[in-house]
């Protein structure tokens, strides 16, 4: 690559020189030194002003905003002119092609799910993606080159980002928002600079929540009815013949309803299970809804064996698109809720009618009601407005949460209005999809 400078050299320079010093040999051959010498001092002096007016040209173009054309001079000093700006559009291209990869890569960490923060050595906010902005409550049009401890000031976070202990992640509490959660980790990366990356982990904390909370629900609602039976078995064990055969009946039966009772929590474990784990869905059927009201009408009246009125209304009848079996065990839940809290002598209305809206199920009675406090919890699982009459009725604690699973599948929705003292109505709105008319 040496040749190249050295032509420029020996054409630019050196062949103007050898051309004016053979003329000043010539002149002094046949003028004499004086012309020589004058003759040489002109030449030098015209290389010179073209070498000043060239370099004047280069400045000027080299002040030009990137992409300008070249001065367009002929000679040496086109050639010159037009191997800068092949150099030029060379770097342009490598450039574009960078900035290029830079707005993809910039692109692909804004589509993140996670927020990243990069950080310069004093630790002020180089660059930040659209998530991690809503993490930290950041703006990046007003918070870049600012230190991101003096914007984040919880000072868990502040501690770990002084210190260089950053292999476990921290888990830290969303600003303004004691509801949600954050799991933040930084890692290091070209020299001193640092990266920040942040997760929201509110839904997997509530979802270990709920995990904890159903273990624990699901041993206390257990251990009741296994020592109640355990302890009736060991007194007949240890005194059988103590006990006259009605008080072993009475035991037995005693015994065999708390069985039960664990035989139905199991059964509802597995159904929820079964609808909260995304099992695909029954084949859709035609249900008749008239015959399923009859059926429900039925098993709430054999529940109530007497102790309630329990009446039917029917707006309409026609069929409803779903699972027959989902559609039945919801239906009977609600109906069979009200016979449970509703006090002896109360009424209990099971309803169903059709209009422009869809369909609705609705379960109205006279019973406890609910305090309003209590109404969005109720499709949680295991939850209860009063623990010890859940469990005298037999209740499991997660009815409810099976209802608002099956709904969902039905594209349908929960609607609730109760008043402690006069009574609740629950109504299942179907949307018109679900509708067909008896053929």
């Amino acid at each position: 690559m040496i040749h190249r400078p050295l032509r420029y050299i020996a054409v630019g320079i050196g062949v103007p020189v050898t051309a004016v010093l053979a003329l000043a040999l010539l002149a002094g051959h046949y003028r004499g030194s004086d012309a020589a010498l004058a003759l040489v001092v002109l030449g030098l002096l015209a290389i010179a002003i073209l070498l000043v007016r060239h370099v004047r040209l280069l400045v000027e173009w080299a002040r030009q905003p990137v992409g300008s054309m070249p001065p367009q001079v002929e000679g040496l000093w086109g050639s010159v002119f037009d191997e800068l700006e092949d150099r030029f559009q060379r770097e342009l291209a490598v450039r574009d092609k960078l900035s290029e990869e830079l707005g993809r890569f910039q692109q692909a960490a804004q589509a993140m799910p996670d927020g990243l923060l990069y950080l310069a050595e004093d630790d002020s906010i180089e660059w930040l993606n659209v998530m991690a902005e809503q993490h930290f409550g950041l703006d990046r049009r007003r918070d870049l080159r600012v230190p991101v401890a003096n914007l984040v000031r919880q000072p868990d976070f502040v501690a770990y980002l002084q210190t260089d202990r950053h292999a476990e992640p921290l888990i830290m509490q969303l600003p303004g928002r004691r509801d949600r959660a954050l799991q933040v980790q930084i890692i290091r990366f070209a020299g001193s600079r640092r990266m920040v990356l942040s997760r929201d982990i509110s839904k997997l904390q509530r979802l270990e929540n709920m995990r904890r909370d159903f273990v624990a629900n699901v041993s206390h609602e257990m251990r009741t009815p296994l020592t109640v039976v355990g302890g009736f078995l060991e007194t007949l064990i240890d005194g059988l013949d103590d006990f006259s055969r009605d008080e072993v009946l009475h035991f037995l039966s005693l015994a065999h309803e708390q069985s039960s009772r664990m035989r139905h929590l199991i059964e509802d474990l597995l159904a929820l299970s079964a609808l909260e784990t995304g099992a695909p869905a029954p084949l859709e059927e035609r249900v008749d809804v008239t015959e399923l009201m009859q059926t429900v009408l039925r098993e709430a009246e054999s529940l109530s064996a007497g102790r309630h009125t329990v009446t039917l209304v029917l707006e309409g009848g026609g069929e409803l698109k779903g699972s027959a079996r989902e559609l039945h065990s919801a239906f009977s839940n609600l109906a069979t809720n009200a016979v449970r809290y509703t006090p002896a002598g109360g009424h209990v209305e099971l309803g169903w009618r059709v209009d422009a809206e869809g369909g609705e199920y609705w379960v109205r009675d006279d019973g406890i009601g609910i305090d309003p406090e209590h109404i969005p919890r109720l499709t949680e699982r295991f939850y209860r407005v009063d623990r010890g009459r859940s469990r005298e009725t037999g209740g499991t604690g997660l009815g409810l949460a099976i209802v608002k699973h099956i709904l969902n599948r039905h594209q349908a929705v929960l609607q609730v209005d109760s008043e402690p003292g006069k009574g609740s109505r629950f109504a299942m709105r179907f949307p018109p999809g679900r509708i067909g008319d008896e053929n």
